[in-house]
């Protein structure tokens, strides 16, 4: 039949192939979802980036901005893996190179000031984190000596490099001291005054690291030492330095102590191991030295701990620095010593690790070009992130420094000493 129109019959139909529903060919096809899938891939990013800027405003932080402590973004890939993944996430996209800030220590002052917690974003893999550490002993005998082989057995040679003279790897004591050297001598001579320490007394030291307080007590005080590590590297390089000094050092988790020592020392002293016994620990530790302590002796503790109601682990600082690793609370070490000690004195210099970690930072980068060959340029930024994110959490008071004196009643009162 023929058209009713001449018109309509005369014009061609345009885009046959789509109105009669022929396939459109390959290249077409391709061509128009690289194009959606790039306009989608780049509305996520400029999304992602918006919430990014938006959280660190509130800390005074921007990204590529002119100051010290603003973020240098390398890579858009880490506004999805910060916001995915939390403090882990943060933290892998650094050791990946996917961002820089030139003054890493500000940024994590201002970013816990400003009350953003990176691990907030991680809420599935925090959790994961702490109903484990709520539910299973990651900190058993059988698992103690993770840590020693994954942090402090790592080698020698950069905890030589970064430590003062002694191998001192816990906070210094700033008051009156003018460089690390002096820092850590003058916390050493404290925790020996706080102790009383007199010639002839034997003292346990948990914890013993290098032997740094084991010597400088037997050297300074003339006692006798007993240190304990779950690091072969610490032993081997420990008793080396203590030489014909009263010092044994004994690769040892502190729960076998009373059975090979019994309730022999005068005093007992822990500087930086507590945060490695975990809750499920704290009663046992506690007993453990109860029971190893003379009637009339002294206890020193020497721990990092937490402002938080519940303690639980960093993602990434238990993925990469400490694994297992998990501070204690007022409440927790209260509750701990409850039953076996009277708390005498509890002194919070934690501010001192601020200075602390800055000259360890400072130690490591001048002595980089030696440690470079035996370290890659992902382990230095690692390794450079804990330090700095760490004098950062300090200085915003984020996390404490505690020394608590314990007895079982000094007769007449205990002095404190500062």
């Amino acid at each position: 039949m023929p058209p009713t129109s001449s018109r309509r019959a005369s014009k061609p139909l345009r885009n046959t192939a789509i109105r009669k529903n022929k396939p459109i060919s390959f290249s077409l096809r391709v061509n128009i979802d690289y194009k959606y899938s790039a306009i989608a891939c780049y509305t996520t990013i400029v999304a992602l980036q918006k919430t990014f800027e938006h959280l660190l405003q509130r800390a005074d932080i921007k990204i590529n901005g002119p100051r010290p402590w603003d973020i240098n973004m390398h890579n858009p890939r880490t506004y999805r893996r910060v916001l995915m993944h939390g403090s882990l996430g943060l933290g892998e996209s650094y050791m990946n190179g996917w961002w820089d800030s030139a003054a890493l220590d500000e940024f994590f002052e201002r970013l816990l000031r400003g009350n953003i917690d990176a691990s907030r974003f991680n809420l599935l893999g925090k959790a994961a984190l702490y109903f484990t550490q709520r539910f299973f002993n990651l900190q058993s005998i059988r698992r103690a000596f993770i840590v020693g082989e994954k942090h402090y057995d790592i080698g020698n040679d950069l905890y030589e490099a970064m430590l003062d003279s002694r191998l001192t790897y816990t906070c210094g004591y700033w008051k009156n001291a003018k460089n690390l050297e002096e820092a850590q001598e003058h916390k050493l001579r404290l925790t020996c005054e706080k102790l009383g320490l007199k010639p002839g007394m034997r003292v346990l030291d948990i914890g013993c690291g290098w032997g740094s307080f084991a010597i400088f007590a037997a050297k300074e005080y003339g006692v006798s030492v007993v240190g304990v590590t779950v690091s072969k590297e610490q032993i081997a390089l420990g008793q080396k330095r203590a030489g014909d000094l009263q010092v044994e050092l004994r690769l040892l988790d502190y729960r076998a102590v009373p059975k090979e020592y019994g309730k022999t020392f005068d005093r007992v002293v822990s500087l930086g191991m507590f945060e490695h016994v975990g809750t499920k620990n704290y009663s046992e530790y506690f007993s453990m030295v109860d029971s190893v302590l003379k009637d009339d002796g002294l206890f020193l503790l020497h721990t990092i701990g937490t402002n938080d109601r519940y303690s639980g682990p960093d993602p990434w600082v238990n993925k990469y620095i400490f694994p297992n690793g998990i501070l204690p609370t007022l409440l927790q070490v209260a509750g701990g010593a409850q039953g076996h000690f009277i708390m005498e004195d509890w002194h919070n210099f934690g501010s001192d690790y601020d200075k602390t970690l800055m000259a360890w930072y400072h130690n490591v980068e001048k002595a980089w070009d030696s440690l470079g060959t035996h370290y890659d340029e992902r382990f230095r930024r690692m390794w450079r992130y804990y330090l700095l994110m760490c004098a950062g959490a300090f200085r915003a008071r984020h996390i404490q420094l505690w020394q608590i004196v314990f007895s079982r009643g000094a007769r007449g009162g205990y002095v404190s000493v500062r």
